[in-house]
């Protein structure tokens, strides 16, 4: 009998039309957001179980583990689930690049937009 995922996790989950649940891939120590991934039931028990971080690929429509073939690995320290079940936020130490263009993060090589900042109001 294959191995699945925890039934109490899957129940928490709310997953898109694919079948697919965004996770936020975060450095553990300095809070630094690397990249956004996403994980179905099997990505997401192997996440857990294994120790290293493993995604469904939508182009390629298959797993993939990250560092299997850049050497750029991503090492779990902890798995949370957001309030509404259709997010992840993994805590990863992330070992050289996280962003397939060869940057430390995706938000990295994406860049800034223009966006007006704004000041919270006087308490």
């Amino acid at each position: 009998m294959p191995v699945q995922l925890d039934p109490a996790i899957a129940a928490k989950l709310k997953r898109d039309p694919n079948g697919l649940v965004a996770a936020i891939i975060q450095q553990y120590d300095s809070k630094e957001v690397l990249m956004l991934g996403w994980m179905n039931d099997e990505a997401l028990r192997r996440t857990l179980t294994e120790g290293r971080v493993t995604f469904w690929s939508r182009s390629r429509q298959e797993f993939w583990r990250k560092g299997d073939t850049s050497g750029h690995f991503q090492y779990v320290k902890q798995v949370e689930i957001d309030c509404d079940g259709d997010a992840l936020l993994v805590q990863v130490d992330q070992v050289g690049a996280a962003c397939h263009t060869g940057t430390r993060t995706c938000f990295e090589a994406g860049g800034s937009l223009d966006a007006v900042v704004a000041e919270s109001p006087a308490a």
